[in-house]
């Protein structure tokens, strides 16, 4: 995340103090660190989506809503968006929001982006960035224009630049935390090139995405700010992961050298797509076969090897599976399981999700902690296992809490989160103190109110840790 969590958590906690000093990236007086975009996607963690948000579009919505910035807000299902819903997305451990934006809603002529839309989107991204995480707005859907681009290129040419010049300008002045992407799925023309059958020019499809890409990254590169420098986000062809390693497939010239590729993950469209049968396949309601296994291992492996082994940065921008009619623990395996295979190949994760899904935006928090839990362990840094030959590894009956006397049977999701304040104090609240006082922020985090109350001893945390080895170890998904 931020401050870069370190290593030996455990050897930590045995120290007079809790505190743990942590590496500092210098950054000029803009905020843009000298960082290269690989370690900036590193330092994301994972990652979320606010879908079905900024990015809902229609032209029912124009004519039956009342003109405000809320009634496209809120058209798919979305709840108007709160700083506390924001913050709760970094309570829970993410470390990037990715903003999907519909930018032609209530646009004006001549492709002029609406300014109440630029001051809302640019609102999000303040209250994401002032939440310690990465903030990423693209253009995306918006009610399909992108589609036009092999019948009408020159037109299309003219609102995606116009469109990124005034996005540019409206976000030059954020720093590094706030990264463009050049566009969502929509890269990649069936009216060009029908792998399945029909059109064939495959060849100039993919020129044209790279065309497209190309614009983008000049586009920003000549525009003020601090956007000469920003770290960029390059969608991938339809972001598939096997159009994408394709040879013709190809990443943009930046004289910056801060470019990132983009791909989604939804293997099998079966269970992470469809919550019914549809006409060209059957509803899956479980995952994790070894069939399952090889076929997300073999495409995070061709994501390493064909962009991160040569350099090059990887977001999943997308993953995820509905809920509905699908079997609880597969959802959660599925989904554990896509992340930790991205991560440890050093790909960001980022999951899809939608009102109704996986967080609870009116409680700001995952309505699945035991899938919170899961995913948060595979942070770096792996916890190391306790070597203290003379320290139990049972859970303490009452474990001390400075003044205050704390229930040792701590929930799963509180004491992860306890721990990562322990191995990370400035992102999670601990001060620079010799008691290592726990701050606001750092109950806030840990959403423990009642417990924690002043100061945590160095062998109280030991105890703590010692107990959540055992609970982190035991929700590692099974292996095929």
């Amino acid at each position: 995340m931020k401050s870069q969590i370190l290593a030996g958590v455990i050897a930590a906690a045995m120290l007079p103090a809790i505190i743990v000093p942590s590496s500092q990236t210098s950054a000029d007086s803009s905020g843009m660190r000298d960082i290269t975009t690989m370690e900036l996607v590193r330092d994301m963690g994972i990652g979320i989506n606010l879908g079905n948000t900024m990015e809902a579009a229609g032209d029912w919505i124009a004519q039956w809503g009342d003109g405000t910035v809320r009634s496209y807000e809120t058209a798919w299902g979305s709840p108007e968006i709160t700083q506390d819903m924001i913050n709760g997305y970094a309570s829970e451990g993410f470390g990037v929001l990715r903003i999907p934006v519909a930018w032609s809603n209530l646009m004006g002529e001549n492709y002029k982006i609406s300014s109440d839309y630029m001051a809302r989107v640019q609102q999000l991204v303040t209250w994401t960035i002032d939440a310690d995480m990465y903030a990423i707005i693209n253009i995306h859907w918006d009610n399909g224009w992108v589609n036009k681009f092999p019948e009408n290129k020159d037109e299309s040419m003219k609102r995606y630049t116009s469109m990124w010049e005034q996005i540019c300008e409206g976000f030059k002045d954020y720093d590094d935390h706030l990264m463009f992407e050049s566009q969502n799925e929509e890269l990649g023309w069936e009216s060009m090139w029908n792998r399945w059958g029909g059109p064939s020019d495959k060849e100039g499809s993919y020129a044209l995405v790279n065309e497209i890409n190309q614009k983008f990254v000049d586009t920003v590169r000549s525009s003020g700010g601090n956007n000469p420098k920003r770290h960029l986000l390059i969608s991938g062809y339809n972001t598939g992961i096997d159009t994408t390693c394709d040879p013709l497939f190809k990443m943009p010239s930046d004289p910056a050298g801060r470019c990132a590729v983009s791909v989604h993950y939804y293997t099998p469209a079966s269970f992470a797509i469809l919550e019914e049968d549809a006409d060209w396949a059957k509803m899956r309601p479980s995952w994790g076969t070894s069939d399952d296994f090889r076929e997300l291992n073999k495409q995070m492996d061709m994501m390493k090897t064909s962009f991160i082994d040569k350099g090059i940065p990887v977001i999943i921008g997308e993953y995820g599976c509905p809920i509905k009619n699908k079997d609880l623990e597969s959802v959660q395996l599925y989904l554990s399981s896509v992340c930790k295979a991205a991560y440890e190949r050093h790909l960001c994760p980022v999951m899809w999700d939608t009102p109704g899904g996986h967080y609870d935006r009116e409680a700001g928090k995952m309505t699945d902690q035991t899938l919170m839990a899961q995913l948060r362990s595979y942070l770096d840094p792996k916890p190391e296992p306790v070597t203290d030959p003379t320290a139990s590894t049972e859970p303490p009956e009452e474990i001390k809490w400075g003044d205050a006397d704390c229930d040792g049977q701590v929930k799963m999701n509180d004491a992860v989160l306890i721990m990562q304040s322990l191995s990370n104090p400035d992102r999670y609240g601990i001060d620079g103190s010799d008691d290592g006082h726990i701050t606001e922020k750092g109950k806030r985090n840990a959403n423990v109110y009642e417990n924690v109350t002043s100061s945590i001893t160095p062998q109280d945390a030991l105890a703590v840790q010692q107990y959540l080895l055992k609970i982190i170890a035991s929700l590692e998904p099974a292996k095929a």
